[in-house]
């Protein structure tokens, strides 16, 4: 099968971690991937069979249009591209606040909108949102740009319905990443004691469910949030 035969699939953030095991899944599942990271994109995208990199910085509103211009209409965007850090609250600058909002919504949003504009009916938008959305301490700038991606996802579930595109988010909680290897084994520890499941998520385990709002045969579901957090919402703390 020629690549421009298959449904074209374009994730952010997709060169490590999360964004690449749901890079590597789409193209497993038969879509072309676009592999889209500010660096390090065409070395993951040669991992996985029919896709290519992208380098653009999101924050970039014109270089976002030119690339979904330069594209044949996607079949599925997946917004995956974030950044995070650890704050206490009274630690938060202004310019903290705006950045993470910045990159976590502003730019989610101009690239959706972009890309919106161009999809054909069947076409589906996943947004990683977190668990974090629900609250947690110290990290009130990121808890408030990914409850923001929540909402961002419920309104433009209602407004591209009539199109015939689909928008849902997915939520994961505590998964097995570099931002997570980094803890101490004594934080690490408290927090795997407050997973129902008693461990942390893999990053396969948040493409499994991405792949799965992104399949082209699903079609009845749109505006919602899939919690991929081996059961921590069901009770305990808040942590990351």
């Amino acid at each position: 099968m020629m690549d421009n035969q298959k449904p074209l699939a374009l994730v952010t953030g997709a060169a490590r971690g999360i964004g690449q095991a749901i890079a590597a899944r789409l193209g497993a599942d038969g879509f072309e991937v676009i592999v889209l990271d500010r660096d390090g994109a065409d070395a993951a995208a040669a991992a996985i069979s029919g896709a290519r990199g992208a380098s653009v910085d999101l924050t970039n509103a014109k270089a976002v249009e030119a690339l979904i211009a330069a594209e044949r209409p996607l079949a599925a965007l997946v917004n995956n591209a974030g950044i995070f850090d650890e704050r206490a609250f009274f630690d938060l600058s202004l310019e903290d606040f705006r950045r993470m909002y910045e990159i976590n919504l502003v730019a989610l949003f101009a690239l959706s909108q972009a890309a919106a504009r161009r999809m054909e009916a069947g076409a589906k938008i996943v947004n990683i949102a977190s668990r974090a959305f629900l609250g947690a301490r110290n990290h009130a700038h990121y808890v408030a740009s990914k409850a923001a991606v929540v909402g961002l996802t419920r309104a433009m579930a209602m407004e591209l319905a009539p199109r015939g595109i689909l928008v849902n988010a997915v939520a994961p909680g505590l998964v097995d990443t570099p931002l997570l290897q980094a803890l101490t084994p004594e934080r690490m520890a408290a927090q795997l004691a407050l997973q129902p499941t008693g461990k942390a998520g893999r990053p396969e385990d948040i493409a499994n469910a991405v792949a799965f709002l992104a399949a082209p045969r699903m079609d009845f579901i749109t505006g919602q949030v899939l919690l991929v957090d081996g059961g921590k919402t069901l009770g305990g703390g808040l942590g990351l």
